[in-house]
């Protein structure tokens, strides 16, 4: 999609805060038009996560969708690392992450240590998502019933 494509899209026009997309404030938006309820999941990509106490945990570096349910199964968080290298990866269970509109990012439930010990994977490893026994541990793991019930 081009550039100005890009933009002409009302779903992306209400990115968060962070994104260099641009945000636009709810009295600023159109009655009836696109909002955190209704996003383009590439507005999602490079958005902030944070815990509850308010450290930043990592971005959203991908969104996994389940195509069989058209459910969003993960956000793929990307922590650490520079330029993309070094980078870890954590499948987190869509459900497990809430929207905060006042800070304008995501909030997943976990300190930065659960988050360390949490299984990950690097850039050229990814596990095999639609493997039941692997999807649900990272449910247990994360506390969220998993997305196909």
């Amino acid at each position: 999609m081009s550039a100005a494509a890009h933009r002409a899209n009302p779903y992306t026009a209400s990115g968060l805060a962070g994104s260099s997309r641009g945000c636009a404030p709810a009295a600023d938006r159109e009655p009836g038009g696109p909002g955190p309820e209704v996003m383009a999941a590439s507005s999602l990509e490079g958005e902030t996560v944070m815990n509850l106490a308010g450290d930043t945990l990592g971005e959203i570096e991908e969104l996994m969708l389940d195509v069989k349910t058209g459910r969003i199964a993960y956000a793929i968080l990307a922590v650490g690392g520079f330029l993309g290298i070094g980078e870890k990866y954590f499948a987190v269970p869509w459900r497990a992450l809430t929207l905060d509109p006042e800070r304008k990012c995501f909030v997943l439930d976990v300190d930065k240590d659960r988050l360390e010990n949490a299984p990950g994977f690097d850039r050229d490893h990814w596990p095999a998502m639609a493997d039941e026994s692997w999807a649900t541990a990272v449910h247990e793991y994360y506390r969220t019933q998993p997305y196909w019930k």
